[in-house]
């Protein structure tokens, strides 16, 4: 059985999900968010975000940890740098735990997941529901994009374990 840690970067909100990968067949393990204090300095804040990233990894001691890759046609610049440090950060801590990452572009994700890459926020909820078999809609958003990520990585390595 393998254990895949998806993760939603991001500063202020960072949604996590781990599932558990056996053959075939995905389950939810836990989910949630990490968040800053909006008003901390940005060391403090990379200082939470990391202490959380830990927390959850020694937790459900993953074998993959998949995460979204930054896109360069960002609009607002400062949002990017800001994702960018809390990457950063978080392949920091995979890194010092050993766990290899594995990043995908939200495009490819979205098309993995539904087929299409320009997929809307509440069909790609719909699509993580429907192929964990969850009773609702995960919320909030960066907790889905989190779960979508770890499903994306599992899908997208069995198609490459077929191969081999």
């Amino acid at each position: 059985m393998a254990i895949i840690l998806g993760i939603d970067p991001g500063l202020n909100t960072t949604g996590y999900g781990v599932i558990a990968c056996d053959g075939m067949k995905m389950r939810l393990l836990e989910a949630g968010v990490v968040r800053t204090r909006a008003k901390g300095t940005l060391e403090s804040r990379l200082a939470e975000l990391h202490a959380g990233v830990t927390e959850v990894i020694e937790a459900h001691k993953p074998d993959r940890l998949a995460v979204e890759q930054l896109f360069s046609h960002y609009e607002r610049v400062r949002t990017a740098i800001l994702m960018g440090h809390a990457r950063g950060v978080i392949c920091l801590t995979a890194g010092q735990a050993g766990i290899p990452v594995t990043t995908y572009e939200p495009t490819r994700v979205k098309k993995t997941l539904t087929g299409n890459g320009r997929a809307a926020k509440p069909q790609m909820q719909l699509a993580v529901k429907l192929q964990l078999r969850l009773s609702a809609l995960p919320e909030p958003h960066d907790v889905a994009d989190a779960l979508a990520i770890a499903i994306c990585c599992f899908h997208l390595e069995r198609q490459i374990g077929k191969a081999s």
